[in-house]
């Protein structure tokens, strides 16, 4: 089942944002620090109470995913035309869930529920070399918006 998270998921929440941590952690170690998380207790606790970013969880008994979201406006500008975004800032399975179809049923809620209220799009960062969450997105029917680029300064 999925729902919208609680004060009661925070703990398994945390454990979950340390498996993609260091899911990055791998991927970049020169950007991520290992063995820390993204949100804290409390910054987490103030996103549960705000509703421009809900947080939705699978739950079959255990927490065994979650899905971070942002909810935002464009209205009135100069150079873009309006629009309602939900942008997914994190979503994660648990490394024992994977191959379960949790990460699609979570994908798939946040479609509907970013339709119901009224979303013109869904926007997502990935990692370049997190192949397997890119062929995930793509296969959810995604597709470049834009790229963003580096060069790494020798120091």
């Amino acid at each position: 089942m999925i729902r919208k998270a609680d004060k009661g998921d925070i703990s398994r929440i945390i454990e979950l944002l340390h498996q993609v941590n260091m899911v990055h952690h791998v991927l970049r170690p020169d950007l991520f620090k290992p063995h820390t998380t993204k949100y804290n207790e409390q910054e987490l606790t103030a996103m549960l109470d705000d509703s421009s970013k809900p947080i939705f969880v699978y739950d079959d008994g255990v927490v065994q995913g979650y899905a971070f979201c942002q909810i935002t406006e464009v209205k009135d500008n100069q150079l873009l035309e309006d629009i309602k975004t939900l942008y997914i800032d994190d979503i994660c399975v648990d490394e024992k869930a994977r191959g379960k179809h949790v990460g699609k049923s979570l994908y798939e809620y946040v479609r509907d529920y970013a339709r119901s209220i009224g979303c013109n799009n869904i926007t997502l960062n990935v990692w370049e070399g997190n192949a397997p969450a890119l062929h995930f997105y793509q296969n959810m029917g995604m597709q470049v918006q834009k790229t963003t680029m580096e060069v790494i300064l020798p120091t």
